[in-house]
Parts: structure tokens; C-alpha cells; sequence
């Protein structure tokens, strides 16, 4: 077998690594708008969340927040987050397809709805057993 080589990622033609030496409001140029605006309106919340995970990071400590409305900016590729969801908080892993959508994207509010089986007397069926 050859040697089967790992493609690098790109983002609007640059590379992670290139978007990563970027400030937080340079590498908002290569967002399209609706994340642009955004990331520019909220690079300061966008630093410190950055600062206080890398904290965090250091002191081996989980990543947990309530941010769901912050844009997902290249310097925070690689982080494991845990992003709550109104009830628990999610494991997610950024990844560098992430990049310009939000946390609350990969943390979903509502769950698919679990039915259980029907009770006794619920259908026709079971009244007749009850019946007896």
C-alpha cells in the first residue's frame, strides 16, 4: 500500500494553521457576512472566552459554558468543549469544518420524542383483556 497522504484542510483558500496566527477580527474577513458581522460585534466576548479556555486548558479542567451565540472563530480549533444545552452540558470536539457557526449549533435544544407502549385500556385490545 502507498503511503495514503492526509489532505489539508482549507478555509476560503487558507490554511488552519494561517488562519490561526490571525487576530480574531482579521480572520473575520474570510467569514461571509452574517458570521462577520457578528464575530466584529462580539471579538471582545470572543478573546476572553479564548483566554479564559486556555486557562482552563492548562489546568486540565473541562470547558464548560452557556455561550451558545458565539461564532466559532480558528483559534478555538482543537478545543473540547462542553456546551449547555438548557438542561445538560454537550462534549463537543471543534473541528475546523466548524469554523463561522455558532456553539449552540452542535449542542441541540430539543431531543427526539421517545414513545413508550401503549397502556392497558389504551386500545381496543387491551380493554377486552381487562375485561376478563
Amino acid at each position: 500500500m502507498e503511503n495514503v497522504e492526509k489532505k489539508q484542510l482549507t478555509f476560503r483558500g487558507k490554511t488552519i494553521e494561517e488562519l490561526q496566527k490571525l487576530d480574531v477580527r482579521e480572520s473575520a474577513k474570510y467569514f461571509k457576512s452574517r458570521q462577520r458581522r457578528a464575530v466584529l460585534r462580539q471579538f471582545q466576548e470572543i478573546e476572553n472566552f479564548i483566554k479564559r479556555a486556555q486557562v482552563k486548558l492548562s489546568k486540565n479542567k473541562p470547558i464548560k459554558t452557556h455561550f451558545r451565540e458565539l461564532v466559532i472563530v480558528p483559534q478555538m480549533v482543537g478545543m473540547k468543549l462542553q456546551i449547555y444545552n438548557g438542561k445538560t452540558f454537550v462534549p463537543v470536539e471543534i473541528t475546523g469544518e466548524m469554523l463561522g457557526h455558532r456553539f449552540g449549533e452542535f449542542s441541540p435544544t430539543r431531543t427526539k420524542v421517545k414513545h413508550g407502549s401503549a397502556g392497558v385500556g389504551a386500545t381496543r385490545g387491551t380493554k377486552h383483556k381487562a375485561k376478563k
